[in-house]
């Protein structure tokens, strides 16, 4: 039964203001926002930015486990027990059970901070300003935007190289332009992500619906294919990469922090997807069903594929792209680089775009549309990567890799986005207690300062100890795990000065 939530004396008082104010209706577990002139006319609010309504609510668990399905099989994926083995110092069964131990412990801020969205159809940047100020939100926002930029860019040119190979296996004219192709391809793969989120949040639901069980389905022939390649005994007891004399624990404990580093941007805006799911039962099971078990499965192909590569082309090759690129086969090059192709699309339009689209709008909802927010999206994500387009259109000679480079600051970036996550969970469940006034979010005067101070200081002040202890080499467990230690910091400043 759907029934009207009074939010202020003002809004029952008076007949004729009653008609022009906004009201949140309640309908099961669900708020819904009816707009009036109040709210419609205010410069925090466009349609895109709304909350959804009850209609609009319609994702089913089997939808949000097929959108983590297609965020998680990726390139960076591929690479994650590989990166574990060599730079974390980690066994190849310690890789993997890391993988997946900080799958599940991510899974808790993910699920956390969808509740909100569910429940009031709200994206990431409202709900940020509960625990921010209404206009304070865009800092915290801008923050996540440039990290999602960054790997919009770096995705971006993966797909590119899928595209360039696969266009040279059937036109040998194409494959004559060598590396200018590939930059070719950088655009034509900008455009296909592009495209998918610009046709809005139903394009991406069937995206993911249609590409996450071919994915799956060739992720399991790719093992299947693999495994006889192998001595699986001798890599499982393969030798690790650290002293012998030294405890597992820290080298544990370092890959823990970076593989829950790997989605701690999306533990901040997944409201941006949860917004349109049909219940809370829904989006919980869902993201438990779809995030560890894929991380897991696809990190392992990786593993497995990297060391049947010996065999295959008589090297180890890490890089799924470079691998196939040295197959023979027209044919096997052609349908994997299609797979890559559809892999990193679904990734890239969930993962990096949804977000920084959102939070362009937050700053100016009245400027900015969501096609405009995309557009802006893809720039930023072509500027970052321009210095390694223009090496590869031999405009400039380099030994800088542009992708080495900013991979690295993502990683050591996203660190400090710990913080943020303990502060609207705090927030949401403790502080407010699962309520909000939902019209107060759209419009000044309300509930919600312009700028939440409180919040402020909570993110800023363990962010600048994380940068300080990195600087000055003092209490440097603060940094190698900085999303934990980020995290609780965060929260309970929060809790203490909200308190």
């Amino acid at each position: 039964m759907l029934t009207s939530l009074p939010i202020t004396r003002r809004d029952t008082c008076n007949d004729n203001k009653t008609l022009f104010t906004s009201s949140a209706r309640q309908s099961g577990e669900f708020i819904e926002l009816n707009v009036q002139k109040d709210i419609s006319d205010s410069p925090l609010y466009n349609k895109d930015l709304a909350p959804t309504s009850i209609k609009q609510r319609t994702w089913h668990k089997g939808n949000v486990a097929a959108l983590w399905v297609g965020m998680a099989i990726c390139v960076p994926t591929y690479t994650l027990g590989g990166v574990l083995t060599s730079y974390f110092g980690l066994s190849v069964v310690e890789a993997l059970i890391t993988i997946l131990i900080a799958n599940i412990i991510v899974l808790i801020p993910l699920t956390l901070n969808a509740f909100a969205g569910t429940k009031y159809g709200i994206p990431f940047p409202v709900l940020l300003r509960s625990s921010f100020g209404l206009y304070g939100s865009n800092i915290p926002c801008l923050i996540r935007a440039v990290v999602a930029c960054g790997w919009f860019g770096i995705q971006t040119l993966f797909g590119g190289i899928a595209c360039h190979l696969l266009l040279s296996t059937v036109s040998q004219s194409w494959a004559s332009l060598g590396s200018i192709g590939e930059v070719y391809g950088f655009f034509i793969f900008l455009a296909l992500n592009l495209y998918v989120v610009i046709k809005g949040a139903n394009s991406i639901k069937k995206l993911e619906n249609w590409s996450a069980p071919i994915l799956l389905t060739s992720g399991i022939g790719l093992m299947l294919w693999a495994l006889p390649q192998i001595n699986l005994q001798e890599l499982l007891l393969s030798k690790v990469a650290r002293p012998e004399t030294d405890s597992p624990v820290p080298y544990f404990m370092a890959g823990i922090t970076a593989m829950v580093g790997f989605w701690a941007t999306l533990s901040l805006n997944i409201p941006d997807f949860s917004r349109f799911v049909k219940s809370q039962k829904d989006q919980v099971i869902g993201q438990v069903i779809g995030l560890p078990l894929t991380m897991f499965f696809f990190a392992a192909l990786g593993v497995v594929l990297t060391s049947a590569s010996v065999s295959l082309v008589g090297e180890a090759v890490s890089d799924p792209i470079n691998l196939i690129g040295k197959i023979n086969d027209p044919l096997i090059v052609i349908i994997a680089m299609i797979l890559i192709i559809i892999a990193t699309v679904s990734t890239n339009s969930a993962s990096n775009i949804v977000s920084p689209t959102n939070d362009f709008q937050n700053m100016a909802p009245k400027l900015i549309s969501e096609k405009r927010g995309v557009l802006l999206t893809g720039f930023i994500g072509v500027l970052i990567m321009s210095w390694e387009l223009m090496k590869k259109m031999h405009w400039i000679e380099s030994d800088i890799s542009t992708e080495a480079l900013f991979s690295n600051w993502l990683l050591g970036y996203s660190s400090l986005l710990g913080p943020i996550a303990g502060i609207m969970i705090v927030d949401y469940f403790v502080i407010n207690k699962q309520q909000l006034d939902l019209p107060s979010l759209y419009k000044t005067g309300g509930s919600y300062a312009n700028i939440n101070y409180q919040g402020m200081i909570a993110f800023f002040l363990p962010a600048l100890l994380t940068i300080s202890t990195l600087v000055t080499d003092e209490m440097h467990w603060f940094y190698d795990y900085a999303w934990f230690t980020g995290s609780l910091t965060g929260a309970f400043i929060y809790y203490v000065l909200k308190k």
